[in-house]
């Protein structure tokens, strides 16, 4: 029983990850190419190390799998925050497509100061 519960987790985990792949490949701009690329992968790496956990029942790999899934969940939103941050302020365009741009308009530069006669 528990091969296949562990065999069903390396599925679905395979799965998410290659869908992550496809996601980054497929879709139009770098805010939904994150999206997908974050959240399938640590989806899907969550699944794989959940098996490997069941498959192997020892504390040796539960404590790696465990350390590895903490580790893998707080840096992808902080990296997906970061990439997310540095393409909006760089100006990156949004997808035709996209329905609400919810970004701040970019500052205006400073009026220009009268030309003293020296």
């Amino acid at each position: 029983m528990m091969e296949w519960l562990s065999g069903g987790l390396f599925f679905v985990g395979a799965t998410l990850a290659l869908l992550a792949g496809v996601g980054v490949l497929r879709m139009p701009d770098v805010f939904t190419r994150m999206q997908a690329s974050t959240k399938a992968s640590t989806l899907g790496l969550g699944c794989l190390l959940a098996g490997l956990a069941i498959r192997h029942p020892e504390v040796s790999f539960i404590v790696r799998a465990v350390s590895i899934a903490a580790f893998m969940m707080l840096t992808s939103a902080v990296a997906a925050h970061i990439i997310a941050r540095a393409a909006a302020l760089s100006g990156t365009p949004l997808w035709e497509g996209t329905l609400i741009d919810e970004r701040p308009a970019p500052p205006s530069p400073p009026p220009a100061e009268p030309e003293s006669g020296r």
